[in-house]
């Protein structure tokens, strides 16, 4: 019987509750054990990570960047790269795989980052819709064209972590459906090919976690 392609993205349903998207929170279960155990190699690497975001984030803030700034897009980027790994194992549910969530989190952030800039520096604001040297008879144009991509900017942050995530599973999904039918000698060049989708996989789940933390980051800088 033929299924969807894009089935493996749906959440299952228990006593008619999508409990699936739980695996969203997974990820304060192991704060405890990084934090209040004793130091091992996996939490030092960990926090020098955290340590080396901090001081970028911070300089991408300007003076106006501070400890409380940069722990907020430290706790993004960890949220994302947590589910974006929890994904890749088998039977997990690839919650930013939906615009649900990553619309959810892109789009608060940025009416805050709007609603801030627009009331405590309004004219800032208003300057950032004419870049320096536009000459006068496009100024009207470049006006329309900043102001839209300001707000698309929401979207754009989450259908491309969407999609990112969306293309990587389908892949791995068509190499898994494709294997009952080959051959033995096939099939394990199919595992070869898995691997190393994964492998590209999981760089794919750093790396858009760190875009989306980093152009969440800059957005923030403009209104300041």
């Amino acid at each position: 019987m033929m299924t969807n392609l894009f089935s493996v993205f749906d959440p299952s349903a228990i006593f008619n509750l999508s409990l699936n998207w739980l695996s969203t929170f997974l990820g304060l279960l192991m704060i405890p054990s990084i934090y209040w155990l004793m130091p091992s190699r996996y939490n030092i690497f960990w926090n020098s990570i955290l340590l080396t975001l901090h001081k970028e984030f911070k300089t991408l803030l300007g003076p106006s960047g501070h400890n409380g700034s940069t722990f907020i897009f430290i706790s993004l980027f960890s949220l994302i790269l947590f589910n974006n790994f929890m994904g890749l194992f088998p039977y997990i549910f690839t919650s930013t795989s939906h615009l649900t969530l990553t619309l959810s989190l892109a789009l608060p952030l940025w009416l805050c980052f709007m609603l801030y800039g627009w009331i405590n520096h309004t004219q800032h604001m208003f300057a950032h819709l004419v870049p320096q040297g536009t000459p006068a008879v496009l100024m009207p144009f470049m006006v329309c064209i900043e102001t839209i991509s300001n707000i698309i900017r929401p979207g754009t942050l989450a259908v491309r972590l969407t999609a990112n995530m969306i293309a990587g599973h389908l892949l791995l999904t068509l190499l898994g459906n494709t294997g009952p039918s080959m051959s033995y000698l096939l099939i394990s060049f199919l595992l070869i090919a898995q691997i190393a989708l994964l492998v590209l996989e999981s760089a794919v789940a750093m790396i858009q976690s760190y875009v989306f933390a980093v152009l969440s980051t800059l957005y923030s800088s403009e209104v300041n």
